[in-house]
């Protein structure tokens, strides 16, 4: 297997995790292009979306990203998107086995995954339903909730997600401040415990991304449908 395989990159950058289980531990950032399942609400549409994505997308030797990431030491290096599950991330894993250096995925779940990760993060998303043999790999399952019947939708639809060990209710990020969106999560846990946990997405108050000059702004679409779709 070589290392000089290639993959389109949208950014790549050393920070911390900030949401889920590994939450404030140091983590390189490697966010692959290409996303087909198009969030309305997302907040990396330079990914995807015709008006955001940037003319200057690299296409990177895995040997590349890796010896960058291996340079800062990180707790763990994260593979994310867009989606990353639609490249082959076989050859990816592989090295970081190799090294020694765990690798965590963050996915909607919706495509095959392909490489052997040491942690899995399960984002399901309503544009694009997730496999279940996906639910069944998944370490987490975090659901973005920006309705107030997102929680029990994907509860009803795949039972199979209370399985998990954890299951985190972050809000859209649009929505942090809607106090229903809050309350909703807030009785959710309190009225069921585990596996429900509260989430955040802790780093953009610190704005700890943007502090590795190649970590790109954000593009977040904020659930303007007109924008996202």
């Amino acid at each position: 297997m070589s290392s000089g395989e290639i993959l389109p990159i949208y950014e790549h950058f050393f920070t911390w995790q900030g949401e889920g289980t590994h939450q404030g531990r140091s983590a390189y950032f490697i966010r692959t292009f290409g996303c087909p399942v198009h969030c309305p609400w997302c907040d990396s549409a330079g990914t995807w979306h015709k008006d955001y994505i940037p003319s200057d997308i690299e296409k990177l030797s895995i040997s590349e990203l890796l010896s960058v990431a291996e340079s800062h030491n990180p707790d763990f290096v994260v593979v994310t998107g867009g989606e990353p599950t639609i490249h082959n991330l076989n050859p990816l894993t592989q090295i970081c086995y190799d090294k020694s250096l765990p690798v965590h995925l963050e996915t909607s779940g919706a495509f095959e995954i392909k490489g052997k990760f040491d942690w899995i993060t399960l984002s399901p998303k309503q544009w694009k339903k997730p496999l279940k043999e996906n639910i069944a790999l998944a370490n987490e399952i975090k659901i973005i909730v920006d309705s107030e019947t997102a929680i029990q939708d994907w509860i009803d639809s795949y039972p199979e997600i209370l399985k998990t060990e954890s299951v985190w209710l972050n809000p859209e990020w649009s929505k942090r401040n809607d106090p229903k969106i809050l309350d909703i999560i807030t009785e959710t846990v309190k009225q069921n415990g585990a596996p429900f946990r509260a989430g955040y997405q802790l780093h953009k108050l610190y704005h700890a991304d943007q502090k590795d000059a190649n970590s790109r702004p954000n593009v977040p679409l904020g659930g303007n449908i007109n924008r996202g779709l």
